[in-house]
């Protein structure tokens, strides 16, 4: 069975990315949202960084084809924009680093 063919793997695809575009959806409105709002938000948006993190990582160790490529084809996007996908990581982490201080600072 290939990788896109298991059941598990297009529910969790499915259901990552409906969740993220609504967290980015909802974020629209951040500035608006009172301490405890924002300081939810930044949690949620940390753990879909974790999914998101280890979703790619099954691609990267599967030896599917289709997983590969879609691997490839990844890393070629970010490259154009002269990011690695551990880059991409790294910067939306920093963000959400930036977004608990300015939070802290905010008492």
């Amino acid at each position: 069975m290939g990788f896109f063919d298991s059941d598990i793997i297009q529910q969790e695809a499915k259901q990552l990315f409906e969740d993220y575009q609504a967290l980015i959806k909802l974020g629209g409105n951040y500035g608006k949202f009172d301490r405890e709002g924002k300081k939810l938000f930044i949690e949620q948006m940390e753990a879909m960084m974790e999914r998101y993190r280890i979703f790619m990582k099954r691609f990267e160790l599967s030896e599917d084809f289709m997983a590969q490529m879609t691997v490839q084809q990844l890393k070629t996007q970010l490259s154009q924009f002269g990011v690695t996908p551990q880059q991409m990581f790294d910067q939306m982490n920093l963000t959400l680093e930036r977004m608990k201080n300015e939070l802290e600072q905010q008492l």
